[in-house]
């Protein structure tokens, strides 16, 4: 990948994310619709809506129909997880050999083995450990 700030997830789950900390900051009373998340996030509307809707058969998101429909959480942002919004589309920090090797592993070990394994752990770490609440407080701290 080109771009170095894809080169960790799928541009799908960045969407994923940011979707969902839009949500989390504007949907707490009342539903957040497709459009203007699409907007302030700056993605086709279409694909955004599938991937919402992919959030919420995952249970990260909860889909109201209707004329005041739209999304909210189905988890609270303090309890989910990185992890839990990118796992309908990444396996974050899964150990692909850097060399390109079929077995690469702790028997069979490339020369990079040993080093990207503490990256791949850190990477899934970092995953695991932060939630939605927590970049929804970086957001408001860099807003000021």
């Amino acid at each position: 990948p080109s771009d170095p700030e894809r080169m960790w997830i799928s541009g799908t789950s960045q969407y994923a994310i940011r979707a969902v900390v839009y949500v989390a900051t504007n949907g707490a009373d009342t539903p957040v619709r497709v459009g203007p998340i699409a907007a302030v996030i700056d993605v086709p509307r279409n694909y955004l809506s599938k991937t919402l809707h992919l959030l919420a058969r995952s249970g990260v998101l909860r889909s109201v129909r209707g004329p005041r429909g739209g999304f909210q959480l189905a988890i609270p942002p303090a309890r989910l997880t990185l992890a839990r919004v990118t796992e309908a589309f990444d396996d974050v920090g899964q150990r692909h050999c850097l060399l390109g090797r079929t077995q690469c592993g702790d028997r069979f070990a490339c020369p990079a083995h040993a080093r990207w394994g503490k990256v791949s752990d850190s990477l899934q770490t970092f995953f695991r450990k932060t939630t939605i609440a927590d970049l929804m407080s970086d957001v408001r701290a860099a807003a000021r």
